[in-house]
């Protein structure tokens, strides 16, 4: 079985960034195939555009552009990639990265989706992008919040979930766009609308409007990358009410225009 070193990815690796204990890199995926390996850091590996699906010991994941990743280090694994254009950006920490902030790494291979930790891993990617003076501070913060944001959550799996939470999740992601109303969405659940806005907070770790711009958001980041798709089409597509609406909520959340963002990952 093949162990990767530092910084080595299967396919074309258009951006590397060595900082201290991290190393980051863009890589555009060229393999449809690449047999069992593991590397040598644990990672995580965020997929900006395209598909790939990958396969553990325990699980497979089909990865689309947003899809979050970590393995742990010395992780087996094995991925196939469709035809079409598919791209990736791989955050390494070392083990002295670790100890430096007394983090435990997380353990196994986990598919990511909480949009919180993926929040924190767009503001890192565009940190990266930009290569300010301050990146390196930047950077360590931003894995260091959400390294805390992934252990709330896992704490908050031990409030054994009720059912309820499981079925909103998968209603809000699946139709991020959707003009939800409160009533639609208890009515769905079988709940009363008071206690679904008292408990909201507990498993989600905000409310209802912070958590649906968030996905909608998430949504509309990797359109950005496609050509040919105008502000006003990505806007009405992710269930904001005009492109106004969507430049103003984009730039309170990433600190950026659209425009903005896609200049960082479009030459």
């Amino acid at each position: 079985m093949n162990a990767l070193p530092t910084g080595q990815f299967y396919g074309q690796t258009n951006q590397k960034l060595q900082l201290g204990h991290l190393t980051l890199t863009d890589t555009e995926y060229t393999h449809p195939w690449v047999d069992w390996h593991y590397h040598e850091n644990a990672y995580f590996t965020f997929i900006l555009q395209g598909k790939v699906l990958e396969g553990n010991r325990k699980e497979r994941y089909t990865c689309t552009a947003g899809s979050l990743l970590f393995h742990h280090w010395q992780e087996a694994h094995y991925n196939q990639k469709p035809e079409g254009y598919t791209r990736g950006f791989h955050v390494e920490l070392n083990a002295d990265w670790f100890e430096s902030y007394e983090i435990k790494p997380l353990q196994g291979s986990i598919d990511i989706q909480h949009p919180q930790a993926k929040r924190l891993m767009y503001n890192l990617v565009k940190e990266a992008k930009r290569h300010a003076s301050y990146t390196p501070l930047a950077l360590e913060a931003l894995l260091v919040e959400l390294f805390g944001e992934l252990t709330q959550t896992s704490n908050r799996l031990y409030l054994r979930e009720p059912d309820w939470v499981r079925q909103l999740r998968e209603l809000l992601h699946d139709a991020p766009e959707h003009p939800w109303t409160l009533n639609q969405l208890a009515e769905q659940l079988a709940l009363h609308p008071v206690y679904l806005c008292r408990e909201m907070p507990r498993y989600f770790n905000c409310r209802f409007g912070e958590y649906l711009r968030m996905i909608r958001l998430q949504k509309a980041l990797p359109l950005l990358l496609k050509q040919g798709l105008s502000l006003t089409h990505i806007a009405l597509d992710c269930g904001f009410a005009d492109q106004s609406h969507f430049i103003r909520s984009f730039r309170n959340q990433y600190e950026l225009t659209p425009l903005a963002y896609r200049k960082l990952f479009v030459s």
